[in-house]
């Protein structure tokens, strides 16, 4: 019973640490996104400004900061995670701006979803803890 609660407890904390260094993330991301918004770009590519802009950032606060695993062997899939999460949200994005046609609202009602899905890319395929090959 003991090794569950250890394991439980680490998860717990490793789930903290992703959404203390998912939430400096989000506002990086969302500040470019809003800058690039307002600066008249279209939102696909407001979208990507954020995405390229905080990858190198983000793979240092999650894989350093949540999951403490900075190994360059994770960085391909990370990379690879970043693009699926990237274009689920642009499907996503298309999909609700039909009822918030406000971008920026439509991208921050987004933003939970994203940082789900990122959750489960991240630990489930990027800082799992088996070893790469």
């Amino acid at each position: 019973m003991r090794a569950g609660r250890i394991l439980s407890s680490l998860a717990q904390r490793q789930v903290f640490r992703f959404l203390l260094a998912g939430a400096v993330n989000t506002l990086f991301g969302l500040a470019v996104y809003a800058v690039c918004i307002y600066a008249g770009l279209p939102p696909w590519l407001a979208m990507l400004a954020g995405t390229v802009l905080g990858i190198a950032f983000n793979f240092l606060s999650f894989g350093g900061y949540a999951f403490r695993d900075l190994s360059v062997r994770r960085l391909p899939r990370f990379l690879l995670s970043y693009g699926l999460t990237y274009f689920s949200n642009l499907a996503a994005f298309h999909a609700l701006s039909a009822w918030v046609p406000d971008p920026l609202w439509c991208q921050t009602l987004l933003t939970p979803v994203v940082a789900i899905f990122s959750y489960l890319a991240m630990s489930n395929f990027v800082f799992v803890r088996r070893p790469l090959r």
